[in-house]
């Protein structure tokens, strides 16, 4: 039997184990390289990018998600925004970020209700906009939108006059923290949140949202420079009995 001084050194060294600091390179490799490139990337990083960095034989989404459950409780943490991977500050901290953050104009509510119509009903037309606004859309109600890189020009409709399709960005999904356009709240979240009148016209929907960059069948693709020319000034059709921008 050990005796009562053999007992008490025991139990220090015991303390002592349990005190020691980690050693950092215990953490696993792939944990601390991921850590490395998301901390020094400039911009959100996709699955890809991330696994050409990393050694052979590491399964990369495993780690991101173990690394994603390593930050969740701390002050940055690791999310997914447009199935791109980056650090930002945990959402209860950031009104510690107010007094270095830029005011933004504040968008009109016709500059809203066309951002809902070209998230939800991408790729979309100016025309197809009119019809289900109901009203004419200003040109400058696009070029802000346009200004603001939450859409972008897609492609043109294969119709007469080969009008622009519109989509939205990843900037968009970024903005409003969305991971995909899938997430997009549906019919019964929309009621739930008093946006959508209750009293809607029987078999109303949601569309489900896609913002697949892959052109449809009904679109050809931006000449060289269209992008450029998607900006200038362009006629404004007539006003109808449906009234302008409102």
């Amino acid at each position: 039997m050990a005796s009562l001084a053999e007992r008490r050194v025991q139990e220090v060294e015991m303390v002592d184990e349990a005190e020691a600091p980690v050693n950092p390179q215990a953490r696993p490799e792939e944990l601390r390289i991921l850590e490395a490139l998301l901390f020094a990337a400039t911009e959100p990083l996709d699955q890809s990018t991330l696994a050409k960095r990393m050694p052979d034989g590491v399964d990369v989404k495993a780690a991101l998600e173990q690394l994603q459950a390593d930050y969740a409780c701390r002050g940055v943490n690791l999310v997914r925004v447009a199935n791109k991977w980056t650090f930002r500050t945990a959402g209860d901290l950031s009104w510690l970020m107010t007094r270095e953050t830029t005011e933004t104009r504040r968008l009109s509510r016709a500059a809203i209700e066309v951002l809902a119509i070209i998230a939800y009903h991408q790729p979309v037309t100016r025309a197809e906009i009119e019809e289900i606004r109901g009203v004419v859309t200003s040109k400058g109600t696009l070029d802000v939108l346009l200004e603001t890189g939450w859409i972008r020009p897609r492609g043109r409709r294969k119709t007469p006059g080969r009008p622009l399709t519109f989509g939205t960005t990843e900037g968009f999904l970024s903005q409003f923290n969305i991971e995909a356009i899938g997430d997009l709240p549906g019919l019964d979240e929309l009621k739930g949140t008093g946006l959508l009148d209750s009293r809607l016209p029987t078999g109303f929907s949601v569309p489900s949202p896609s913002d697949d960059p892959t052109l449809r069948e009904d679109e050809d693709p931006l000449d060289v420079g269209e992008l450029e020319l998607a900006l200038a000034p362009a006629a404004e059709p007539e006003t109808g009995e449906g009234g302008g921008e409102s």
